[in-house]
């Protein structure tokens, strides 16, 4: 059985003693009140006993991360209908870029930009009686944990500020790819984005990714072929126009959130989840990104 202990540890000295050039994202004006020096790892280990060091247990933003939960929310409700209103490629541009939803006629590259989690938020809002309720309840259920809710200051930030949300919600409903009313769905969307975790939290968020769809609590949300799919498309399309770098350089499924979290995983193995607020000019934490890479070279341990 492996000991990540002494990794962990080392990967926190380097990451301390390394100039963090990265940024904290200001375009949501709440987001720009959080501490820079914050870092923190967590790893929630199927194999063995959690390793965790630094600021593992603060709550923060998980902005982006929250998109392959409402994926597969939405998996769980309709299934393969998803993929009757987006596809499963990677975009290749940053993560709001509208060009290539209105070249591909209102259907986005996949369920991780964007436009894409925006047409996930339609299909919530359209199959659940109480979407935000419902939703949050999903995510305390597979972490099993009722202290997780929405942050409502970024939640309204997110609202004063997402014109190009607002842009991109308007766009998808004038090629019929949004059914329901662009202020309910974007609602929905700016509330998860809002949600709150700590790296513990997060880790046991997408256990179920790396445990064959069994949640903490040994509950099958997921199928296997579900779970298959969206690891695959973490993979691809995780990191926008950095997926191809972070494929290259980590080897894991993952995904980023402009709040500087980052979650990866090993299926049957780990969750890790980083947080570091200060992001690179792609929108990925800097120090988060690099951590990884140090994680999986010390350990050995990628999907490669």
């Amino acid at each position: 059985m492996q000991d990540y202990r002494v990794s962990l540890e080392e990967i926190h000295t380097y990451v301390k003693n390394i100039e963090d050039t990265g940024k904290v994202a200001s375009y949501i004006p709440e987001l720009a009140n959080v501490n820079k020096a914050h870092f923190g790892i967590y790893l929630n280990n199927l194999k063995g006993e959690d390793q965790h060091i630094g600021d593992y247990n603060i709550p923060f933003s998980v902005q982006s991360i929250s998109k392959v939960l409402t994926l597969s929310k939405a998996l769980q409700l309709i299934g393969t209908d998803v993929w009757k209103r987006m596809d499963v490629e990677p975009s290749g541009d940053p993560f709001n870029h509208l060009s290539l939803l209105e070249l591909e006629e209102g259907i986005p590259r996949n369920p991780l930009i964007n436009a894409g989690a925006i047409v996930i938020a339609d299909i919530l809002v359209s199959e659940l009686k109480d979407p935000k309720n419902e939703f949050l309840q999903f995510v305390r259920d597979i972490t099993n944990d009722q202290t997780i809710a929405f942050n409502e200051k970024v939640a309204l930030s997110e609202k004063n500020t997402g014109f190009v949300n607002y842009a991109t919600a308007n766009l998808l409903k004038s090629f019929g790819n949004l059914k329901n009313d662009v202020e309910t769905v974007l609602d929905f969307y700016f509330h998860q984005c809002a949600l709150e975790m700590t790296c513990k939290q997060l880790s046991n968020a997408f256990y179920l990714f790396a445990n064959r769809g069994n949640c903490m609590r040994d509950v099958a949300h997921l199928s296997l072929t579900q779970v298959k799919r969206i690891n695959a498309i973490m993979l691809t399309c995780g990191f926008y126009d950095e997926a191809g770098e972070f494929a290259f350089e980590v080897g894991l499924p993952g995904k980023s959130g402009v709040g500087g979290g980052i979650v990866a995983l090993l299926p049957n193995e780990f969750v890790i989840v980083t947080w570091s607020p200060g992001l690179n000019p792609k929108g990925n934490s800097y120090l988060g990104m690099q951590a990884l890479e140090q994680f999986t070279t010390k350990t050995g341990k990628s999907i490669f």
